[in-house]
């Protein structure tokens, strides 16, 4: 579907660090800051354990697993919004991105220096939140001065959009992200064209020492406090501990050093699914012996979407879906044996596809 998530923060955080842990595209790390100029941009494996199961059951000639990309930006400074630090490059970079990954500096080290000279994740927090509300006010105040006029003049339509741009003005001239603010499917439909920035989904990570990594630390609890009003995930990640684990490329050594820092999976894993979860995307199957493939979808779409993501025309000629479900699927074995159990439904047009549907499609065109 082509959706990115875009990493960010300030210089010398880790940023870098985690996208090469993420992805081999192996950005340049340094010890100063606009290290990354340009955006890099990996595309990264979705973890899915449901593949394996497939792949046992099946036995197909590939395994194909649905991948998401992730966006390196590089690291804003105070004033980005005015343009201080290629702050308009690195903005516009953001409003491209579909979600946020802000990565957090919540550890201590004399040989990376930070670019405010002390450790205070609030305080960094602050700064690009500060960068990120000045851009999407800019963005505000701009359409309320276009819809102005409008609405004196006695258009109903745009006094109500004016409105409704004033209480997003006020909220963001309060300090606040968009993200925080209540509102309706109403004033969405006039706030959704202007992109802003800080009403996109967002993951912090806090980036934590290893002896850190499972239960966090002081730094890292004050941030999980403070994000509580934006209903944001937090995820405690070690950059550094993540490159180490991304250089095995066998699964057994991996889960073993996994194992050596009492952790089930890596941060980087978790870091993908929750990214996954908060752009409310599903994953569906389709299976057979040349190839078991995940297929990445909006929640909510229906059968004849889904068959779009294949192929424009299986949505155009779309007929009806054949549905197993996974748990049926490891019940009865083979295709054949749901089918013959009667757990292989035909489902048409107004078909909700729920995440984790094994389905074959029948279209004409």
């Amino acid at each position: 579907m082509g959706l990115q998530c875009g990493i960010v923060g300030l210089p010398n955080v880790g940023k870098s660090t985690l996208f090469n842990a993420l992805s081999n595209a192996k950005a340049e790390a340094a010890n100063f800051p606009f290290c990354t100029i340009e955006p890099n941009v990996g595309v990264i494996t979705v973890p899915d354990e449901r593949l394996k199961i497939l792949n046992e059951l099946v036995h197909p000639e590939k395994v194909i697993p649905t991948a998401m990309e992730f966006v390196d930006i590089a690291g804003l400074v105070k004033g980005a919004s005015k343009g201080e630090g290629l702050g308009n490059q690195f903005l516009a970079n953001i409003r491209e991105v579909d979600a946020i990954i802000h990565v957090v500096r919540c550890f201590d080290n004399d040989n990376i220096i930070h670019v405010e000279g002390v450790v205070n994740p609030i305080s960094d927090k602050e700064v690009i939140d500060t960068e990120l509300q000045l851009k999407d006010l800019d963005s505000v105040e701009k359409r309320c001065a276009r819809v102005e006029k409008l609405a004196k003049s006695g258009d109903q339509m745009a006094r109500k959009e004016y409105d409704i741009l004033n209480t997003f003005k006020i909220h963001l001239q309060s300090g606040q992200n968009v993200r925080s603010m209540e509102r309706d499917d109403e004033a969405m439909t006039f706030i959704n064209s202007l992109n802003l920035l800080t009403d996109k989904p967002i993951i912090y990570v806090a980036n934590v020492e290893e002896e850190h990594v499972i239960h966090g630390n002081d730094w890292s609890k004050q941030l999980v406090e403070f994000v509580d009003k934006e209903n944001a995930e937090v995820i405690l990640v070690c950059a550094s501990l993540e490159a180490q684990i991304a250089e095995f490329e066998e699964e057994k050594d991996k889960n073993l050093f996994l194992e050596e820092y009492g952790l089930t999976e890596s941060g980087l894993n978790r870091l993908i699914k929750t990214s996954y979860r908060i752009l409310r995307l599903i994953t569906y199957f389709t299976a057979g012996v040349q190839e078991v493939r995940a297929w990445t979808i909006q929640e909510g779409w229906k059968a004849p979407q889904a068959a779009g993501v294949i192929h424009t025309d299986f949505e155009k000629g779309f007929i009806k879906a054949e549905v197993i479900k996974l748990t049926d699927y490891e019940r009865y074995q083979t295709e054949q044996g749901c089918k013959e159990a009667g757990k292989l439904a035909i489902e048409g047009k107004g078909y909700i596809v729920k995440d984790g549907d094994i389905m074959h499609f029948r279209f004409n065109v």
